[in-house]
């Protein structure tokens, strides 16, 4: 399991811990509800059934007390331990209870006359774990008509027995642990899925990034073939910018803009004609200001290109100089990007230090005097600063490497910072 399955499976599993320990309670509620709902159903229909039976709707003849306590002593001994009925206009006819009514009448808080209109009930805790259900019922002549003119008016209270507390406990708690075991196993069931589908996106991702970077090689290539009869220097000076950035805290996005704006810095010189780009003398005034357009023919070229989009900055002013003498904006100090003052110092340092078909390479002592005295005309001093204490090392990393060697040294900056495996 690579990290980003063990990611996964954390934050999948928490999660479902989450929403199992959020959906539990519910559901336990909701059950608990539907149970005590039942039960009620239950007692409202039989209630209603028995005081049809006794004829103790119509409270308000001359036998309705003696029906209505006919009634209540039956219905106290059935599904409610306390019954009691009232007449329409709310005084009560009839009262009966059993023992476990008696024992949890005190218990009972008091209420005033009837006067509600529809069926309703509530939870009420009366000692330890014991618990009631007590009921309003309106009572009209159809049992049907909810519409119709109240008669009376019965209240039962049920003293929940232990075993149906125990099977009320024992539903809710059934309930609660499916939701609870339903939430796991989704969990369960998505992280393949999860895990597929971004491996899957990343071997996507992987192919266009595989596809961008031989682009951009390609690119180099191209330039290099044409301009200096490699492509190694394109490789040189792209790894030794990233060792600078690195110990300057680039990262992510900027380093690989630079990466590639790096390798890619010359790529405007695909314009410029082999008259002037492979002439073997000196350019005269005229050529050299079309060899300095390369550089807005190569911002034109990367920008606009998607990830290379990043590559402009370097491309635009890698030619620009800290002073403000470089070309073509005349750019000065932090006014330059940073990513462009980088390079500059990768690029003359690499320039000095190979072999070209027009010189010899110089030797690092030499080189670095040549850095040293433009540093704070051309170079940014912050990136001298920096470059410094690796430049031997780098010098000694490139010294008679070939096109190969260097190619392979990028390609560990890629992979790193470009997220490949």
């Amino acid at each position: 399991m690579n990290a980003f399955q063990k990611r996964t499976a954390i934050r999948i599993a928490a999660v479902s811990v989450i929403l199992a320990s959020l959906a539990s309670p519910v559901s336990w509620f909701v059950a608990r509800e539907n149970a005590e709902e039942s039960i009620v159903s239950l007692a409202i229909e039989e209630s209603g059934r028995l005081l049809h039976h006794y004829d103790a709707i119509n409270l308000a003849g001359p036998d309705a007390a003696a029906h209505a306590a006919i009634a209540a002593k039956t219905i106290a001994g059935g599904m409610f331990d306390i019954a009691e009925i009232y007449d329409g206009n709310g005084r009560k006819l009839a009262e009966s209870m059993t023992k476990e009514g008696e024992a949890a009448e005190s218990a009972l808080p008091k209420h005033g006359v009837p006067g509600y209109t529809s069926a309703s009930y509530e939870s009420l805790k009366i000692s330890g774990e014991r618990w009631a259900l007590r009921v309003f019922v309106p009572l009209r002549k159809s049992e049907t008509d909810t519409n119709g003119p109240i008669t009376g008016y019965f209240e039962g209270v049920r003293v929940v027995p232990p075993w149906q507390h125990q099977q009320i406990f024992s539903t809710s708690l059934t309930a609660a642990l499916m939701v609870c075991l339903a939430s796991l196993l989704c969990g369960a069931a998505l992280y393949p899925v999860v895990v597929h589908l971004s491996a899957d996106n990343e071997r996507k991702a992987r192919e266009v990034l595989d596809s961008h970077i031989s682009m951009m090689e390609a690119l180099g290539r191209a330039i290099a073939k044409r301009d200096s009869d490699t492509g190694a220097h394109n490789y040189r000076v792209a790894w030794i910018a990233a060792r600078i950035a690195e110990c300057m805290g680039l990262s992510g996005n900027n380093m690989q803009a630079l990466i590639a704006g790096s390798f890619l810095h010359d790529v405007g010189k695909i314009g410029i004609p082999d008259a002037i780009l492979l002439k073997p003398g000196k350019l005269d005034e005229a050529e050299w200001s079309v060899m300095r357009t390369h550089v807005e023919q190569g911002d034109e070229i990367v920008t606009g290109m998607g990830w290379l989009d990043g590559a402009h900055a370097v491309v635009a002013a890698h030619h620009e100089k800290w002073n403000g003498s470089g070309y073509p904006c005349g750019l000065a100090g932090e006014d330059i990007p940073l990513s462009a003052r980088i390079f500059a110092v990768a690029d003359v340092f690499d320039a000095l230090c190979s072999k070209r078909p027009y010189k010899e390479p110089l030797g690092f002592d030499e080189t670095m005097a040549i850095l040293e005295r433009d540093t704070g005309s051309h170079f940014d001093p912050a990136v001298m600063a920096v470059f410094r204490p690796m430049a031997l090392d780098i010098y000694k990393r490139l010294e008679n490497s070939t096109e190969s060697d260097a190619r392979r040294l990028l390609e560990e900056r890629v992979r790193q910072h470009f997220e490949m495996s």
